[in-house]
């Protein structure tokens, strides 16, 4: 398949964890993968992003030290370790393909979007 698909979104208390997954096909797997997240009238912001093989990654400074993207390329999954969860982390979290190599932090650089997944963090 070519569009991801996400998963493991859900309600959380502030300060507890959550982490998503995201399939995707082995070919459109191959490259690198990103999590966007959108909450209602804001734009499209950019989370984590991670290379090929997983060797480089890089974070939005809102999410640093607190949300690990990895990936299995094994079982075509990337994952998003979010811990910590604030109130503000609330959002849609979308998983990205991006066909070109290098890292990537805005939406027109990413090829194949998922639908969402749901994230609701509480106080």
């Amino acid at each position: 398949q070519v569009q991801p698909v996400e998963s493991g979104g859900g309600l959380v208390q502030a300060g507890g964890s959550l982490r998503l997954s995201c399939a995707a096909s082995g070919r459109t797997f191959s490259n690198y993968m990103g999590w966007f997240r959108q909450a209602p009238g804001k734009e499209r912001e950019f989370v984590a992003t991670i290379s090929r093989t997983g060797g480089s990654t890089y974070y939005a400074d809102s999410v640093k030290g607190r949300f690990a993207i990895s990936r299995d390329n094994a079982k075509n999954t990337v994952y998003l370790q979010m811990n910590s969860l604030k109130p503000e982390d609330t959002a849609v979290y979308y998983c990205a393909v991006r066909i070109h190599l290098g890292i990537a932090t805005m939406p027109a650089e990413y090829d194949y979007w998922g639908q969402g997944t749901q994230v609701t963090v509480s106080s």
